[in-house]
């Protein structure tokens, strides 16, 4: 049993490393579908008759090809190669049925406030009894351990982001509030430290043979992600504030408005000296050394003026062009729209079609990133509530259909 899989046939960089995921919305299961991506066998856990409430529901939804409730384009997009069932934990059958699913995994990943598990006796130590070499990632707003009052408390990718201190820097000077990051950056960079931390600890498990508890909080992700913020409040006393798009300390980086649109551009270094001579300006002239740095004097100020005029000039086509001849940073910001026309988008295949099992065929973003020898592919749409129950329990766990009708008829699953 412990050698039998899903995933209908071996492909990426994980095959054969098996994951069973419990948490809801966004970061812990975004984390595991990653790695189904890359073809790890992933078992996502919902409630009987409830589902993940927010995942499946919020936002843009999709008509069901078979008339049933509409999908969230999210749900759609981000729960493909997932095998999905429904399971009771509370309940004591739940609970064996779980620990059946634990025993052949390798990673255990959950999103819940922490004490949920043990108080159903699933905590870590009995789930290694049956399983040393589980690597078990626990997902919470402020982790597991810490100030009484943080470790209680709920949390979402815009509380994860206020307290993390992006929030604090995201948007422009004062009086306009603090803007999140769109759409919800807080949460996938969550799921990407899930990942890679899970995968560092189920290195460590199959060359020790133990397995280990990871604690992930997700205000320290985002934290881990402001760069010298905090070296610069100890060291110096220096709290950063909005700034906009524009570069605190030198120019330029900043978005810039062309005739037709937006563009972003940046010049740090000998790309500054390239800027000036698209321009038309002499890098060597002592004032356009001066303004790189000296933001606020008359010479930064002129340059800072030259070059918005020189672009609001222009077409975003043209400036670009001309950016890109001069071998300097610059793009559209694009939207949806732009980036489905994009050459690059479309040369490396990033958006492309599968079929789901309950929208039918959708087209959205492709893998990524791009692997030489185990590239990662879909084979599978994301499915409906409960939709892998038979072939998780009956196919995996060898438990008969009768036994599964009963467990349907219970609401164990």
């Amino acid at each position: 049993m412990a050698d039998k899989t899903l995933v209908p046939e071996q492909f990426g960089p994980l095959q054969g490393v098996k994951i069973v995921s419990t948490g809801t919305l966004i970061a812990q299961p975004f984390a595991a579908e990653l790695a189904a991506e890359m073809g790890a066998e992933v078992i996502q856990i919902e409630r009987p008759g409830v589902g993940d409430t927010g995942w499946r529901n919020i936002g843009i939804r999709l008509k069901a090809r078979d008339g049933g409730d509409p999908v969230a384009t999210t749900w759609v997009q981000e729960r493909r190669n997932v095998f999905c069932v429904t399971l009771d934990l509370s309940k004591p059958r739940g609970r064996e049925i779980f620990l059946k699913l634990a025993a052949r995994a390798d990673i255990w990943m959950e999103s819940s406030k922490p004490g949920t598990y043990p108080k159903w006796d699933l905590g870590d130590e009995t789930i290694w009894k049956l399983n040393p070499k589980l690597v078990i990632t626990h997902v919470s707003g402020f982790g597991q351990t810490g100030d009484p009052d943080y470790v209680a408390r709920a949390s979402y990718d815009i509380v994860g982001q206020a307290v993390g201190g992006m929030m604090h820097q995201t948007g422009y000077p004062d009086p306009t509030p603090p803007t999140r990051a769109a759409p919800w950056t807080g949460d996938y960079i969550t799921a990407l430290f899930t990942l890679w931390s899970s995968l560092a600890g189920l290195t460590y498990a199959r060359s020790t043979g133990k397995g280990q508890a990871i604690d992930v909080a997700q205000y320290e992700a985002i934290h881990k992600t402001l760069g010298g913020t905090m070296l610069e409040y100890f060291q110096e006393g220096i709290v950063r504030e909005r700034s906009g798009n524009r570069a605190q300390g030198f120019q330029p980086l900043d978005s810039f408005q062309a005739i037709d649109g937006w563009v972003v551009l940046g010049a740090l270094g000998d790309v500054y000296d390239r800027l000036v001579r698209v321009l038309g300006l002499d890098p060597n002239e002592s004032k356009w050394r001066s303004a790189r740095v000296n933001l606020e004097s008359i010479e930064g100020i002129e340059f800072d003026a030259i070059l918005r005029g020189w672009i609001s000039e222009r077409s975003v086509a043209q400036v670009v062009h001309a950016m890109a001849a001069g071998k300097v940073p610059c793009s559209p910001i694009m939207s949806s729209k732009d980036a489905a026309a994009d050459p690059q988008y479309r040369a490396r295949q990033m958006h492309f079609e599968w079929e789901d099992p309950q929208v039918g065929k959708v087209k959205g973003i492709g893998i990524a990133p791009k692997f030489s020898l185990t590239p990662g592919k879909i084979f599978r749409g994301a499915p409906g509530l409960g939709a892998d129950n038979a072939r998780v329990y009956g196919g995996l766990l060898g438990i008969g259909a009768g036994e599964i009708e009963a467990l349907a008829r219970d609401k164990i699953i």
